[in-house]
């Protein structure tokens, strides 16, 4: 089985990218998921009714502030929620290449979600330090996947995990096959470990704040990769991420999460130029910005985000919401509202119902 990006085979990513713009439904379509962790404190409900699509082809983002749910929602994806979190709700669709997997309805410790996991899913996690074996080296690793995934002989797998360290500009990839992670630099080891990815071809790619630890030098580097890998190939990225900077640069599509909910969905421009949700916009209020007053406090987002042991009555977010209706947006949950073409928000501000109010949704 050829690699992705072997000499002479770009045919094959070309195809591959083509087809994938002739399917226009989603690679993934999760649907009202929920999560929950019971606790000695109480019950924690991680997702609350979580729904989307991670288009074809094209780079969904997701952002939102610790604790909002992103990496839980990417573990749900994999069926690798640690316990005692379990899925109590919803739905998980992969549409892969050859046939259509309901995930929820699998085992985490069934055969076919086992084989799933790097084949069709595959994922880069936050730590690459933490994530990697550090008895085996970084060519044994990845080779592993090759041997479960695509071919019984290790000779085959190694070579393999050299190329894809090549092709992911791992310098001197040989060298780097030989070595143990403590031997590598922070950005030599997300490389790796976007070639332990990548090493079985997967139909979707999820990165988990892949650049957290790095460097801005690194960091642009590693952005590249993944943006060569969406351009030439034609990969799904789901991308977690904290920093607004990476979103655009990088996603077509983003999703804000707020305490298990998603409050606003949208394309890069309508994130950055026609931001609904309080929440999205106090977000990018809260960017430092090149030229401004150096002297000037950054804006923060008033209050704390409430307990997760505890359900919050009405809108999660308006205890800190400047813009909150007093019996409303404290007593029921907003529901989805159209903001434009593939721009939706959940937020009472947008409601069709809301009559009397429409300065409101202008002076957001």
């Amino acid at each position: 089985m050829s690699q992705l990006y072997a000499a002479g085979d770009d045919v094959h990513a070309t195809a591959r990218h083509e087809e994938s713009h002739l399917d226009s439904s989603p690679v993934l379509s999760v649907c009202d998921l929920e999560v929950q962790f019971p606790t000695p404190l109480g019950l924690v409900r991680a997702l609350n009714g979580v729904t989307f699509d991670v288009p074809r082809g094209k780079v969904l983002g997701i952002v939102g502030e610790s604790g909002c749910g992103k990496s839980v929602t990417a573990r749900a994806v994999l069926q690798i929620i640690e316990k005692p979190g379990r899925i109590t709700g919803g739905s998980i669709t992969l549409r892969g290449e050859s046939e259509t997997t309901e995930i929820t309805g699998l085992g985490p410790d069934s055969k076919r979600m086992r084989a799933l996991r790097g084949s069709e899913i595959a994922m880069i996690f936050q730590e690459p330090m933490s994530s990697l074996n550090p008895v085996y080296t970084i060519g044994a690793q990845i080779a592993e996947a090759v041997l479960i995934h695509q071919t019984p002989d290790r000779d085959e797998a190694l070579r393999r995990a050299v190329d894809m360290l090549r092709q992911v500009g791992m310098p001197h990839p040989e060298a780097a096959a030989a070595s143990y992670p403590h031997q590598l630099s922070g950005g030599m080891r997300q490389r790796a470990m976007i070639a332990m990815a990548l090493s079985c071809n997967p139909t979707l790619l999820i990165a988990d704040e892949p650049t957290t630890a790095l460097d801005v030098t690194t960091e642009a580097q590693i952005l590249e990769l993944i943006r060569n890998l969406r351009d030439r190939a034609g990969m799904s990225i789901m991308f977690i991420t904290h920093s607004m900077g990476v979103v655009a640069q990088l996603c077509d599509e983003v999703i804000v999460m707020y305490l298990g909910r998603i409050v606003e969905r949208g394309s890069v421009d309508d994130l950055f130029y026609d931001a609904k949700h309080p929440y999205t916009r106090a977000l990018l209020r809260s960017i430092p910005r090149i030229g401004g007053n150096r002297k000037a406090p950054l804006e923060v987002i008033e209050g704390s985000v409430p307990d997760p042991h505890h359900r919050l009555a009405g809108c999660p977010f308006h205890p800190g919401c400047p813009k909150a209706i007093p019996g409303r947006c404290d007593t029921t949950v907003p529901a989805p509202s159209t903001a434009g073409p593939g721009h939706t928000v959940q937020c009472h501000l947008y409601q069709a119902d809301e009559i009397g109010h429409p300065e409101r949704a202008e002076n957001v």
